[in-house]
């Protein structure tokens, strides 16, 4: 008499799947954190020298301000 295992799952599948979901997340997280410096290196270059003096910044303070967001 032969028996069939029938108890076998999809690993690797569901494994590869979650690599990929996984990568697109990522780009994603990516995308929006460049997107989100982008935006705001932009508005804070609009400033004129006294605004941006108003909230304590010089212009060249604009990319360290990017950065240290971890941007």
């Amino acid at each position: 008499m032969a028996a069939f295992d029938t108890t076998r799952t999809s690993y690797g599948l569901q494994s590869f799947a979650g690599h990929i979901g996984a990568h697109i997340a990522n780009a994603y997280v990516a995308f929006r954190d460049w997107n989100d410096a982008r935006i705001t290196r932009n508005a804070l270059a609009a400033l004129s020298d006294r605004e941006l003096e108003d909230i304590g910044l010089v212009r060249g303070d604009i990319d360290l301000v990017i950065e240290r967001r971890g941007l």
